[in-house]
């Protein structure tokens, strides 16, 4: 696995923040958010912009963040639900973000929320939180959606190693859930000839790249691939193919899932 690197994840955080501040802009943010349920335009663009202000305090300070309601200025934003004003905040909370980010470098530790990153793996969960809750709303508002290829198969990624490591810390009980006897799973990008191959042994799921024999098969183009591993699309999808196992991708897709 190669990762795209401190610099392009910075560049990329900003691109995703204006295409979704253009997305947003004039919309009804009361509009709700069926992939993100109980959610509105408006709490989507609360949360990815509360995380940011979350992680850039941690970088700037040097201290550990893990009670970000008593710790991070503007955290949830503007008391009113002006538009204009919370799409203000959002973008001045991203610039923040990628300012501490490029100045801090890729290796500088940062704990947030119990979780004791450095800047490289802070910054790239930073950008998939824009890129997939920037899909939520595109689906909320009925619009396409748009992303490079090179992203889509490092969200995968990333969230494949971000589940691993929370594996490894216990730090997400149902996690445990994920020991198996053998089973495996299978994504496969029909459209760029990627895939992934998780296995879920005694000790947990381990994954690697590329493909193998799998109990369960999820294929389709690696954008709807994504929609699903995330959960914005439904497995039976007519847009992907699953063979084998549905109930073992359900069941797994029900432990990895982020809102």
């Amino acid at each position: 696995m190669t990762l795209l690197g401190h610099g392009r994840y910075c560049d990329e955080i900003v691109a995703q923040t204006e295409l979704l501040r253009t997305l947003i802009r004039g919309a009804d943010l009361a509009v709700e958010v069926p992939t993100c349920p109980g959610w509105t335009l408006e709490t989507l663009v609360r949360h990815i912009g509360g995380n940011l202000r979350t992680v850039e305090t941690a970088v700037r300070t040097g201290e550990a963040v893990d009670s970000p309601a008593e710790q991070v200025a503007e955290l949830t934003g503007p008391a009113s639900h002006d538009p204009a004003a919370i799409e203000a905040w959002f973008a001045e909370g991203a610039a923040r973000y990628v300012e501490s980010m490029r100045k801090a470098g890729p290796d500088v530790q940062a704990q947030v929320w119990g979780i004791p990153w450095t800047t490289l793996p802070w910054v790239r969960r930073g950008l998939h939180d824009i890129v997939i809750h920037r899909l939520d709303a595109s689906i909320a508002l009925g619009v396409d959606y748009k992303l490079d290829l090179d992203l889509a198969a490092d969200s995968i990624d990333e969230l494949l190693e971000l589940f691993t490591g929370l594996q490894a810390m216990g730090a997400i009980p149902k996690l445990a859930d994920l020991r198996g006897l053998g089973e495996s799973l299978l994504l496969v990008a029909t459209d760029t000839g990627q895939s992934w191959h998780i296995d879920c042994g005694a000790e947990g799921f381990t994954w690697r790249q590329g493909e193998g024999r799998a109990t369960v098969t999820l294929a389709g183009n690696l954008l709807d691939v994504l929609a699903v591993f995330y959960r914005r699309q439904p497995v039976t999808s007519p847009r992907v193919q699953v063979t084998g196992d549905t109930a073992l991708l359900d069941f797994w897709l029900d432990r990895v899932s982020l809102t």
